[in-house]
């Protein structure tokens, strides 16, 4: 083999070092992944970049009858689908549309943990660069190694290696592997609900006009709801009624006080009434 005569970079740097969102989403896929840095993101993405720009430019001469460009498209489509990364049957428009994720999702640290050979992710990645993983007996120590069809069904423990035995403490558990099945076809079967268009949820408004009229039905026969203006009625005439009490104590009060106060009328004189 030889040296390669020119050492390239296999990923560009984000444009702007200090961005919370995306930081905040690179941090989710290190997590999910178990990758070791962002680096593994970035290759990915540079890729995907690739991808997307052929898509493009050959998108911009589909009307041309040009048999390169028709070439071209076949060529870039099945390489995308011998990856895996697309279904067969898929156009320009679907490699648009692809995620990172979709990229990150054909390692061989993704596949080893999937297939159940590995309690996590970050196993996995440990296992593959012990020697522990092999493809069709052939042993492989890159875990960033882009898995094809073919070659996804012949994943394996390595001939050699000690977690062949099935007692090994290392292997995962059956209960391990029902439960990583069932998150797997629950994860396929949320695929085909995205697929479906979402209804979209109800406005605030159309809620509010939803409460309004459950208020304002009519009750049922026999159990007929007095109106709020009878309730109000009887705590009116209480108020009233003692009101009208206090006005006449105060009345009886201020009657005492007055007459106490008046001076006692002196009798008359018997002489003035013989006269």
């Amino acid at each position: 083999m030889g040296k390669p005569k020119f050492s390239r970079k296999k990923y560009d740097t984000p444009s702007h070092p200090w961005q919370e969102q995306r930081i905040h989403s690179e941090n989710e896929l290190v997590r999910k992944y178990g990758l070791k840095n962002k680096k593994e993101i970035w290759k990915a993405e540079t890729a995907l970049r690739k991808y997307r720009g052929q898509a493009r430019e050959l998108l911009a001469k589909v009307d041309s009858d040009d048999p390169q460009e028709k070439k071209e498209i076949n060529q870039l489509l099945t390489h995308l689908t011998r990856y895996n990364i697309l279904p067969l049957n898929s156009t320009l428009d679907d490699v648009l549309a692809l995620e990172t994720e979709a990229i990150l999702a054909r390692r061989l640290q993704t596949l080893t943990y999937l297939k159940g050979l590995a309690n996590t992710p970050k196993q996995a990645r440990q296992l593959i660069v012990s020697g522990h993983i092999a493809i069709a007996d052939e042993r492989i120590t890159i875990p960033s190694y882009k898995i094809s069809k073919k070659e996804e069904n012949d994943i394996g423990y390595a001939p050699d290696s000690p977690l062949n035995d099935v007692s090994h403490p290392a292997r995962p558990s059956a209960d391990f592997k029902s439960k990583l099945s069932k998150k797997m076809l629950g994860d396929e079967s949320k695929t085909e609900d995205v697929k479906k268009p979402k209804q979209s949820p109800p406005k605030k408004k159309e809620q509010k006009d939803e409460k309004k009229k459950k208020q304002t039905k009519k009750p049922v026969e026999g159990k007929k709801k007095e109106p709020a203006t009878e309730k109000k009625k009887p705590v009116e005439e209480k108020k009233r009624k003692e009101n009208v009490k206090k006005d006449e104590e105060s009345k009886k009060e201020k009657d005492s006080s007055s007459e106490q106060k008046k001076p006692a009328e002196k009798p008359e004189k018997k002489g003035k009434e013989s006269k």
